[in-house]
């Protein structure tokens, strides 16, 4: 008896694994991650709120490069995850030539602006923010790419 119920077993879970590659066959976009990348430079000041004595505690500005990675499991009406146009617009639109301090709801540092750049976003999973040659701050959100990690990363 149980040899019977063991075969049927095999049997069943056979046809869901051939219906499953099937299926896959037949639907190219069948779990397809699509992903972009933005990057930008922004002219921009900014006065850190320090705990300890530092020159960054004084008023000065960089030349920042920020790179954007946004993912999306679906293309939008235009085909695209998101437009380019409109990421550098949200991003270099508002932030370029500004005073951070006041354009940003935290302290302005590296990392936070990474953090205020992957809320902005909807789709934006990682944002690296490179202030000068060698400082460079990253922010990901591993809510949006949970169980994807090794696809995006």
């Amino acid at each position: 008896m149980d040899t019977i119920k063991n075969d049927l077993y095999t049997r069943k879970l056979a046809e869901k694994w051939n219906f499953i590659r099937k299926f896959a066959a037949e639907n190219t976009y069948w779990n397809m991650i699509y992903c972009i990348s933005k990057r930008m430079e922004i002219a921009a000041a900014h006065q850190l709120r320090l705990s300890h004595e530092s020159k960054c505690s004084r008023l000065h500005g960089h030349n920042w490069t920020v790179t954007v990675y946004l993912m999306s499991e679906e293309l939008n009406e235009d085909g695209m995850v998101a437009d380019f146009t409109s990421v550098k617009e949200s991003i270099h639109g508002y932030l370029d030539h500004g005073y951070l301090n006041d354009l940003i709801d935290r302290n302005p540092t590296a990392e936070n602006i990474a953090l205020w750049i992957v809320e902005r976003i909807p789709q934006c999973y990682k944002a690296v923010v490179q202030e000068s040659e060698g400082n460079t701050a990253m922010a990901v959100d591993e809510r949006k790419i949970a169980g994807k990690e090794s696809l995006v990363l």
